[in-house]
Order: structure tokens, then sequence, then C-alpha cells
């Protein structure tokens, strides 16, 4: 890497190859990728010119490691701009959208790269590949291929204009909804902070002093604006935040993602069409578990009525509640989580404000870290920094003294961090050109205190983050190209969905739940209201979430609507939608599908892994012990270390000796009755 001209340039001498975020500045960069991407090109042209005889290492090998550089630089700016944006940060993003995508049809578009490849595969049987080899080479084919390596002409140069245009559109899609979330806040009065837990104040007070507000202030970010609809007794107030959340990049101003999402739409058909497939459903759907817009369609319409049955009961009982307020109206979406809460009190015993001085953030990293070491062997030794904001923390992660990971947290809310929560890696696993361990990131938006204390709910994204973390740390392949998270994306979740079932273990939380303050355990009568309520409004989050689902199914599965808008309010007519309950994520705000082709046609993977996750625990549950170590084994050579080396439901099949039906997840959200 001797040609790049910056401190990515340089042997880094810190702990474990750590990027030295403290002598990486945003100036370094746009001059590092552009090196990179010669570095690449010039090693790619190698590849493809060569006159050898195309063998696996001359050609897949070659490519595995050809973009080392580029991986170096791209792995600390993307995980960089998406946790901790600025300006300069979000202009070299909008650069590099159109600059990354050309690089990447010049390589697919390579007519003598693909004729090696297809040498290769023409003649793979005569090789003598390994298993992991030969996945690895069908895998670069089918990748070629579905890039449109087998277009000519007019069709090719028209595909790489579509992708180049779609990466510039995703790259405002997420810059778009980011601006929306920061720019807005509602002021609160001392008034208006009555009802609310206390919290729930000192969250809204930091917010206001982040944000050089006068007081305290409720923004759209999760962990604020969730508990301010839960507890908030001024319904005004409610339905104020509730619709600036909702009309995030719908606007109407310079951030309005509406247009943004129709170009979109259109030319992922355009692609679709282009490669041969009746709809970009069907090329998207492929490769994946369920292959099929149908497959997909079948389990959540599977899934609908119950959760749809299931609320609608739940908001008779809650109207009941708003009327017995006085308020004549229905139900809106912005009373759902004030009545639930309330109710959840009433039958459960339930109050947030109680229940969290029990999941300090400190308490659920313990916990998280002692199952992993429980299940896998795996031990946690925090590091120094510096990291890329003061925020983050980090951990070293080894097994019986050897180095296994590097692992990275970085928790709470900030004006410079997008929505949401998500696992990342800055640096993969693999074993080709040496032994490469990975540094792995989870990001969270929890609300930042002294301590900070999580919700329920935070604490089960803890561990579903900490579980992708587990899939990428744990990763032992050769090849990167199928490294960690490398896999299907309606299998890309299991690991995650799974590692939340440890949290709801008794004996979990009777060893970490401590408050605070005091270091008691939970009390056990709360434990166990809290474990006995673990289904409880069940019914709002299957449908907000189905509901989302359908539509991003529906945008892709035929010709793409001329108004996407008008097109989702006509899938949630078909439906039935409940009236108090919006979707999970408008169209607007859908950073899941717009913001690149991540999870286009596979917001349903959820579900799908879903399906898998309840039934994978139960292979502890049948032996008796959540920390059976011989079923770990078994979870952790077939799915956890395993990446993408073969397929997905073999793999599966392997650690399980099934495929489970839809009952399990019905039983699971506790939706058996209402089917």
């Amino acid at each position: 890497m001797t040609i790049l001209g910056t401190i990515f340039a340089q042997d880094w001498t810190t702990p474990f190859g750590l990027p030295p975020f403290d002598q990486i500045r945003d100036e370094d960069f746009a001059p590092a990728f552009d090196a990179a991407l010669t570095e690449a090109r010039v090693n790619i042209a190698a590849i493809a010119d060569s006159t050898d005889a195309p063998t696996f290492a001359n050609v897949i090998e070659a490519l595995e490691l050809a973009e080392g550089a580029l991986d170096r630089v791209a792995g600390v700016f993307y995980n960089l701009s998406g946790a901790d944006s600025n300006e300069a940060r979000e202009a070299l993003m909008r650069d590099l959208a159109p600059k990354m995508s050309a690089f990447s049809s010049e390589v697919s578009n390579n007519k003598a790269l693909f004729a090696r490849i297809e040498t290769l595969w023409q003649g793979r049987d005569g090789l003598e590949l390994t298993p992991e080899q030969m996945r690895v080479l069908t895998l670069y084919r089918q990748m070629f291929v579905r890039s449109g390596a087998l277009l000519e002409g007019a069709s090719a140069e028209r595909l790489t204009g579509v992708k180049s245009r779609l990466a510039v559109l995703g790259t405002q899609f997420s810059q778009n909804l980011l601006a929306d979330e920061r720019d807005w806040f509602m002021p609160l009065a001392e008034a208006d902070l009555e009802g609310l837990p206390e919290f729930v104040v000192a969250s809204a007070r930091a917010a206001g002093q982040e944000r050089d507000a006068a007081g305290p202030v409720v923004t759209l970010n999760r962990s604020l604006i969730v508990p301010f609809l839960q507890f908030s007794p001024r319904r005004a107030l409610r339905q104020r935040a509730y619709e600036a959340w909702g009309a995030r990049g719908a606007n109407g101003n310079a951030h309005d993602n509406r247009a943004i999402a129709a170009e979109t739409l259109a030319l992922r058909n355009e692609r679709a069409t282009l490669l041969g497939y009746a709809s970009f459903a069907d090329y998207k759907l492929e490769p994946e578990m369920a292959k099929t817009p149908a497959a997909v369609r079948d389990l959540l319409m599977r899934v609908w009525g119950p959760a749809r049955t299931k609320a609608e009961a739940d908001a008779a009982v809650l109207e009941a509640m708003l009327r017995a307020d006085g308020i004549d109206g229905p139900l809106e979406p912005w009373d759902w989580r004030y009545y639930s809460e309330k109710r959840r009190r009433a039958e459960h015993d339930l109050d947030e404000a109680v229940l969290k001085p029990f999941l300090s953030l400190d308490a659920m990293l313990a916990a998280q870290f002692d199952c992993a070491n429980r299940l896998f062997g795996l031990e946690f030794r925090e590091m120094e920094g510096p990291f890329y904001h003061p925020d983050v923390r980090g951990w070293e992660v080894t097994r019986k003294g050897a180095h296994v990971a590097v692992f990275l947290g970085d928790y709470f809310a900030r004006g410079s961090k997008r929505s949401g929560a998500w696992c990342s890696a800055m640096r993969s696993q693999r074993k080709l050109g040496g032994e490469v361990r990975p540094i792995v990131v989870n990001v969270c938006n929890f609300a930042n205190g002294d301590p900070a204390l999580l919700s329920y709910d935070d604490a089960r994204t803890l561990f579903h983050e900490f579980g992708h973390a587990l899939h990428q740390m744990l990763s032992d392949v050769t090849y990167g190209f199928i490294s960690g998270t490398s896999v299907a994306r309606d299998f890309v979740e299991l690991p995650s969905q799974l590692y939340e079932h440890w949290l709801e273990v008794p004996a979990v939380l009777e060893r970490h739940a401590r408050h605070w303050q005091t270091g008691e355990p939970m009390p056990a009568a709360m434990l166990k209201r809290l474990l006995d309520a673990g289904t409880y409004d069940q019914g709002f989050a299957t449908v907000e979430f189905v509901a989302s689902a359908l539509v991003d199914l529906a945008f892709h599965e035929g010709p793409a609507p001329a108004d996407p808008m008008q097109k989702q309010a006509e899938v949630l007519e078909a439906l039935g939608m409940p009236r108090a309950i919006r979707m999970r994520h408008a169209t607007p705000h859908f950073a899941h599908v717009f913001s690149g082709d991540g999870y286009s046609s596979g917001y349903y993977s959820y579900m799908w892994s879903e399906v898998m996750d309840a039934d994978a625990f139960a292979a502890f549950e049948e032996v008796g012990d959540p920390f059976d170590p011989a079923t770990a084994a078994r979870l952790e050579r077939y799915i956890l270390s395993a990446g993408g080396s073969d397929d997905a439901e073999r793999l599966y099949m392997q650690f399980r000796g099934k495929m489970p039906g839809v009952e399990a997840l019905l039983k699971g959200r506790g939706l058996l009755d209402a089917a």
C-alpha cells in the first residue's frame, strides 16, 4: 500500500492494527480513496490480462486480495459516516457514491476477467477444489452474472448508469433522513414535564443541552421519543411529536425523500428487466432462502391475520381507556403507546421507571459478555482508546488466551449519528494471505445518562446487535468473501435474533439485573412479571412490522409505482390496517429499503429468520440447559463460524436436523391463539 499518500499508507503500530483515530483527518480520506482505487484497478487489470492459464489461485484468490487498500480506507470511512457524520464526511459520501459504483461496474463489466472466471467455472469438476473454494467460486460467478457480466453493448452501458444513479440516490436518501432527524426538536416547558419519569426528563434535558436549547426538548431519536409517547399525559404534545416522527423525509423541504423513492423503484425495476427478471423482487430474492416473492408473501400473510386479530382486540381495550379519560375521539397512533404503557402497568404491574434502574448499560454489557463466555468461552478485556468518538468503548476478545477480535461499542444517541442500531466490521476475518482477525462495531442510539439506564427493549437491542457481532467475531473461514455476516439476507438475522433469547433466561437476569445504586438484584416477583409479559403488545409490534414488509414487497414485485405513497396507501387499505397503528417505517424514512439495496425486497428477512431463531433456541431448551456445551458447539460450528461457506438452509439443517414451521414464530409472539 505504498502508493497511498496519507496515514492510510503507513503501517499502523496501534494495538491489533486498530485505525489510529487520533491521527486520521477528514482531509485524508479523499486522496486515500483515490490512491486505493488506482491500486485496485492496477491489481484487477493484472488478473484480467494475465497470459497464464487461469487457476483458482491466480484469479479468485488474487481477486480476494486485490482491494486490500480500498478495504482499509472504506472500513474506517463508512463506519464513521454512519456513526459520527459531519459536513465534510457527508460531502465526501456524495462524491464517493458514483465513484464507487463506477469502480464496481468496471470490475463486473471486465470481459477478460469474467472470461477467466467462466473458464474456471466450466472446468470446476477438474480443479480439485475444497468445498469452501467451490462455494467461493460459485458465489463469485453468481455475483458477476447478477451484476451484468453477460450483458453487451447498450444494455451493459445502461446497467452501469442505473447502478451509478442508484448509489447516488441511496446516499441522498440517508443524508436527507439524518438532516430531518437532526434539525427537528420540540421544546418542553417545565409544566410539560409533568407525568414523565425522571429518566425521560433527564434525557430531554440532555438533548436540550446538545441542541443548545434553553431547556428540555424532545427529539426524533427513538430512545427519547418513544418513552415520551409512552408517558406524556399531554395528548397534543404526543400528537405533535408523533406526527413529526412519522413525517421524516416527507416535509416538502430540501430533505424530502418521496421523489427519491419513486426514482429508486423505477431504476430497480429497470435493472431487473435488463438482467432478464420479471421483477426486482424476483431478482433480489433469487439467492436468498425464500427464493421467490410468493414464498415471502405466504409467510407474511400467515402471520398477518393472527397479528391483526390480536391488535384489533388490544385496540378496543385501549380505546375504552381513552374514553374513560373523557376523550370522545377514536384511538390514534399517538395514543397507542401511552395507553398500552398504562395497561401494562395495570395488568403486569410493570412500571418502566421502576424497571430501568435494574437495567443499566454496564449491567447489560456484563450480561451479554457473560453469556458469550458461558456459551463460547470468550473473554472481554476493556481497552483504552483513542477511538473515533469519546462515547466509544473497546474490548479485546480472547479465548484461552488467544486473540479473537476487537469489539467496539458506540451506544449513545447524538446528532452526528444516523438513527437505529447496527453492527459492522472495520476489518473482517479471513485466513488467506495470513490470519486476519476482525474489528467489529456495535452502534446503538440509547439515551445517555449518569448512569445510562436501558428499557427492556433497549436491552434486547443490545443483545440483538451483539448476536451479529458474534457472527463476525467467531467467523473461521479462509476467504473474506464469505466471512462473518456474508450470508443470505434472510439468514443474517438468525444469530442476532437468537441471541436475544439469552436475555430472557431467568438466571441471566438474576445475576446481572441489579439496581445501579444499591447492587440489589431485581426482585423475584418483578423478574417473573417481566418475563411473563414477554409477549405483551405483540399484536401491535407484529402489525407495524408486517405492514412495512408487505409494502416493501409490493413496491418491488411488479412494475414500479409512479407514486409510492399512493401505492403504500393502497396496500395498507387492502390489508385492513388498524387505524391506530402505522407502518414501522413509512416510505420516506424507510432507510432499510431506500438507503441502499441491502433490505430492498428483504425487510421480511427479520421474520424469516425469526422462524428459525425460535426453533434454534428450542435446541437448548430440549436438553434442559440454555448453556449446553454440545449445543453451543454445534451452533458455533454450523452457524456462527461458517459464514457463507455453505447454503444457508444446509447450514441450519446441520445444526438443527430439520427446518421449522411458522408455528414456532406465532408461539414465540403469543399469537397462536389468534391464528
